[in-house]
């Protein structure tokens, strides 16, 4: 529902995303997953290894704020998976033959310029650029599939790295198959509607209204169907929270519980902590509802807030597989300003977009072909703000896709500073060789070096896992 609505308000640029989506997706074992194998504990523990406890703690911090970990069902996603393309495959053929074939959609977007050429514009306050799209999505797809918990967890789950790489390229095919049924559905939503716009005349309050709107319009003449579909959301939904629910229940157990209290916890406590942090988590993003409706469809509210905790995350990260020469106190205080930044950054831009003052232009839309009445006032209604989108200072007007690269980037120059005027160099011959990228690794140790004992212990330790060098 997020992805449709851009399709529908501007055009298909947003697809572009999937250039910088196939490259961060595949990026993440040439390094950062090869250098967490050994550690078969998952991100937290790579970043206790490679700095101290105060980075893991820092890790973890950032991983329960906006993430979750694995201790997943797999089949639940897997239910999910077949769920979220049923539901599109259903209303992408449904709605074409009650247009007149796939011809009838791809003309109405060609005529009204929703397929056009990349938009080339290097201006960072453009929503949506080919650069935005292919650097932007880069990076947080990056970010999302090299040190993401949830992803890391997954891949650690498998017998090797091997089996790593062949599930995370099926990924690679998987999202991009999905963004681009999402896309053509937003097209045959406009398609649909282009003589009648449901925003505009209220008839969906919201864009992340459309694709529901349409479903119950195209399956309205075949009983259950669009009970159906909406129950495969629901499910895909609540199968992704459910998992998040319990996985954060078990870092917060590992990470915040444990470490504090100084005898064992027996099972009735350990259940009933678990427990309890499920339902007061769960309770918090049922009331969350209430504020998230208001600021914005779905997709940017997502990357806007995620890369407050994700962006300087994957600095972090970056850090410590690509830079040795940084120690843990420069890379704690690179995380906490880029925190702090990003909080500042996206916070305050979602006000000015929850408020009016921010809005995005769109293709231009009709009302001429309403076969129901409405208040024809609304055509023409205009944001109520005292402010302009020009009056907003410019970094508020960066566009989202930028969000990620942007904490990252603060994080790591944060850093870099530190490293130089306040805390010094770290020798970076003291740290691990299986801790760095393989590149980096010939390079300050020599082009010989060989892994150290404990990571050779771990890759062939009684899971059967292997670790290999890094391709880079």
């Amino acid at each position: 529902m997020a992805v449709e609505a851009p399709n529908f308000m501007t055009s298909m640029t947003v697809l572009y995303q999937k250039v910088g989506t196939s490259r961060g997706l595949g990026l993440p074992f040439l390094a950062s997953v090869t250098c967490m194998y050994p550690q078969q504990d998952g991100q937290s523990c790579y970043l206790e290894t490679r700095f101290d406890r105060r980075l893991r703690m820092f890790g973890s911090v950032m991983f329960t704020i906006m993430n979750g970990g694995l201790k997943a069902v797999v089949w639940t996603d897997v239910v999910q998976t077949f769920s979220m393309f049923g539901a599109l495959v259903l209303v992408a053929i449904k709605g074409t033959i009650d247009l007149g074939g796939a011809d009838v959609v791809f003309q109405s977007a060609w005529n009204t310029g929703r397929l056009e050429r990349p938009n080339f514009d290097i201006n960072p306050t453009t929503r949506h650029t080919f650069w935005s799209q292919l650097i932007g999505g880069f990076v947080y797809w990056l970010q999302t599939n090299a040190v993401s918990q949830n992803m890391i967890q997954r891949y650690l789950s498998l017998p090797s790295v091997a089996a790593g790489r062949r599930a995370l390229w099926i990924f690679v095919f998987g999202v991009c198959l999905l963004m681009s049924l999402c896309s053509y559905c937003g097209l045959l939503i406009y398609a649909t509607y282009q003589n009648c716009d449901p925003l505009t005349t209220k008839l969906a309050r919201a864009k992340d209204q459309l694709l529901p709107l349409f479903v119950m319009d195209i399956l309205r003449d075949l009983p259950g169907l669009s009970g159906l579909f909406v129950a495969g959301v629901f499910s895909a939904a609540l199968s992704s929270l459910s998992t998040c629910l319990n996985s954060m229940s078990a870092v917060i157990l590992e990470d915040f519980v444990k470490p504090f209290v100084h005898k064992p916890l027996s099972q009735r406590t350990i259940n009933w902590i678990m427990r309890s942090v499920v339902v007061g988590v769960g309770s918090l993003c049922a009331a969350l509802v209430f504020v998230v409706e208001k600021m914005g469809t779905v997709l940017q509210l997502t990357m806007s807030l995620e890369a407050i905790t994700n962006g300087p995350l994957l600095g972090t990260f970056t850090i410590g597989i690509l830079i040795p020469w940084v120690e843990s106190r420069s890379a704690l205080t690179g995380g906490i300003f880029g925190v702090i930044f990003m909080s500042w950054l996206s916070l305050k831009a979602q006000y000015w977009v929850a408020t009016g003052t921010i809005v995005f232009p769109h293709k231009p839309m009709s009302v001429d072909g309403c076969t129901y009445e409405f208040d024809r006032s609304l055509v023409n209604a205009t944001s109520t703000s005292v402010y302009t989108t020009d009056d907003i200072f410019p970094l508020f007007r960066v566009s989202y896709m930028w969000y990620t690269f942007l904490g990252a980037a603060v994080t790591i120059l944060v850093s870099l500073l530190c490293s130089v005027l306040i805390f010094g160099r770290n020798d970076p011959k003291t740290v691990s060789p299986d801790l760095m990228a393989g590149f980096v690794r010939r390079y300050i140790h020599g082009p010989d070096v060989t892994l150290n004992e404990r990571g050779a212990t771990n890759a062939s330790g009684k899971n059967g896992k292997t670790l290999h060098e890094s391709a880079l």
